[in-house]
């Protein structure tokens, strides 16, 4: 108590000072969306609130409060209220979209990208969307191939030496640095997301969270990177012979993220180079920018960063062409679609690869050991957040005939009720898809399913452009897209199963493997699934949706090679150095 009290104090008595002015923002926003809709009775309402709310703070904070000096009074009175009429209002930005005073990206603002640790705006053309009213929100510098040729040499050289001297406790305080500064600014980071991704605001801060775990991973992970002693002598030709191994930097490494989760995902890439001691080059999406540039303001501002460790580029494919062709890179990592990632791949010459792709997730149910409503909320959830735009979303949905009715009557009737709307609103759900282009492709692939026998149980339909509501298709065909392609969108496919030998065979029916998910009570069916599923993971009594992200996270067969996960991405980020030594120690 004698820490928690005067802390919780002067926090109340902070927040307590801003309340009379927010609720007279409210009523200004109203006004401003509202007009004549809003009566003047209700205005008048709103300046008793603001009057009360006065007293009470100042009452509690034991003296006069300054906001009543500065009590903001309105310009004029809202005219009488005319008659209503009601019509589907058209999107607009509120003040919320607009950017909050104390955030460091403003609307309209240009943000630079970083190369060389510097940060540098030579232009100001790639526009950052607001994903949900397709409104510009701001700009970012985009780069070319001179600024990537630059970056490239600044890594090879000067970055590569300065990074591989970084002692351990210095790489850990520079990623202990990322974690505290992302704490403190983590509804800043979802508001971001929020505007660039679409993504549902307790999505959005969900994963700043997760950016900032991963960043706390790494910089436990930074002090472990431990070596090996080995009495070599297996035989004679051996005798007097030891080794010593050690973990050394692999060098400069090219960093391609994705739009999907353009913080954690571009973490899950930028916190093992610098745990190991790589300089890097980052690529984040063209579409979701904003992340990635939050990550290297960060380390821009960091003494213990050397600034030829790092650049984050956003840039065109073709600009970024080096990223994968150049040999000064001693390893490239990338994060998006197979078609993309298979032919960077064939591009790369010598350094390795990893790839973390895509995939049609398969959940098979077969029993209500969790209860019904619970299950339905986990697959739902697993299913359909952020719109269905992850990889390892649930796509195939596999229920076992005994309980089939009562979970797919429960199922749909908790998709019906998902809340579409602005991703900035609490109560949302389902925000947009990140363009309107794959919001047809969405629509169009639900219609293929249904025109080849499927049946449509709810959903399916585009909306509003970039919306999608969220489609429950039955029985589709094996070879419509629904069921062979990645859909990554808010479309799920189900159907009944009698046999569990035959519906693991039915998961593996897919040219993907990156997560399954199966719910079981039987712990012989989960072995077996554990045993016999091609997947990277498996998840028991659980959704495929989930990644934890201390988790060693990969794929097989299109879904892509090596594994992410911070211990785990360290061993590709770093290679073995053997030490061989004869009589060490002898005197």
């Amino acid at each position: 108590h004698v820490i928690e009290v005067p802390f919780s104090y002067e926090w109340i008595s902070e927040r307590l000072k801003k309340i009379p002015a927010e609720v007279h923002d409210l009523h200004k926003q109203i006004y401003k969306e509202f007009g004549q809709c809003y009566k003047e009775e209700s205005f008048h309402r709103v300046q008793s609130m603001d009057a009360d709310l006065v007293s009470v703070s100042s009452a509690m904070m034991g003296g006069s409060s300054p906001l009543v000096a500065t009590s903001v009074k309105p310009a004029h009175t809202p005219p009488a209220a005319a008659p209503v009429q009601i019509t589907k209002r058209a999107k607009t930005t509120t003040s919320a979209q607009v950017g909050k005073a104390e955030y460091t990206v403003q609307k309209g603002a240009t943000i630079p990208f970083y190369l060389g640790g510097e940060a540098m705006t030579p232009n100001g053309n790639l526009p950052v969307i607001n994903k949900y009213n397709q409104e510009e929100f701001c700009k970012v510098a985009l780069a070319d191939e001179s600024h990537v040729d630059k970056a490239t040499e600044i890594a090879a050289t000067v970055g590569a030496e300065k990074m591989r001297e970084l002692p351990p406790y210095v790489r850990q305080q520079i990623l202990q640095n990322i974690v505290e500064e992302a704490t403190r600014r983590r509804d800043e980071f979802g508001y971001y997301l929020a505007i660039e991704a679409g993504k549902p605001i307790k999505d959005a801060r969900g994963e700043a969270d997760r950016l900032i775990q991963t960043f706390q991973l790494a910089a436990e992970e930074a002090t472990r990177i431990y070596g090996e002693y080995a009495n070599l002598e297996i035989a004679a030709r051996g005798k007097g012979y030891s080794s010593l191994t050690k973990r050394v930097p692999i060098g400069p490494v090219s960093l391609i993220s994705p739009f999907n989760f353009p913080l954690n995902l571009a973490a899950h890439k930028v916190a093992p180079a610098i745990a190991a001691g790589c300089p890097f080059v980052l690529k984040p999406a063209s579409t979701t920018p904003l992340g990635a540039l939050l990550i290297g303001e960060i380390l821009s501002k960091d003494p213990n960063m050397p600034p030829e460790g790092f650049s984050i580029l956003p840039c065109s494919r073709a600009a970024g062409n080096l990223l994968t062709t150049d040999d000064r890179f001693k390893l490239m990592s990338f994060t998006g679609s197979p078609g993309v990632g298979y032919k960077l791949k064939n591009q790369s010459g010598k350094k390795p690869v990893v790839l973390e792709l895509g995939g049609n997730a398969a959940c098979v149910v077969d029993d209500l050991n969790v209860g019904l409503s619970q299950l339905v909320e986990e697959v739902v959830h697993g299913a359909f957040y952020q719109s269905g735009q992850s990889c390892i979303s649930i796509q195939r949905l596999f229920v076992n005939e005994n309980i089939y009715d009562q979970f797919v009557d429960a199922f749909v009737s908790k998709v019906k009720s998902l809340k579409a709307g602005d991703p900035l609103d609490e109560d949302v759900f389902i925000g947009p898809l990140i363009s309107e282009k794959d919001a047809i492709r969405v629509e169009e692939w639900v219609h293929e399913a249904v025109t080849g026998g499927a049946t449509l149980l709810c959903g399916g339909r585009r909306f509003d452009q970039v919306f999608v509501s969220p489609a429950v298709v039955e029985n589709v065909p094996k070879d419509a897209k629904l069921n062979v392609e990645e859909v990554f969108g808010p479309a799920v496919t189900i159907e009944k199963y009698s046999d569990f030998r035959e519906v693991v065979a039915e998961v593996n029916n897919s040219k993907f493997g990156l997560q399954a998910g199966v719910y079981t009570n039987n712990w012989n069916r989960a072995h077996y699934a554990f045993d016999n599923i091609e997947a990277g993971g498996v998840c028991i009594n659980s959704t495929p949706s989930v990644r934890i992200d201390s988790q060693a996270y990969g794929g097989v067969k299109d879904s892509g090679l090596g594994r992410e996960g911070i211990k785990y991405a360290i061993e590709d980020y770093t290679e073995l150095r053997v030490m061989i030594m004869k009589d060490a120690g002898k005197l």
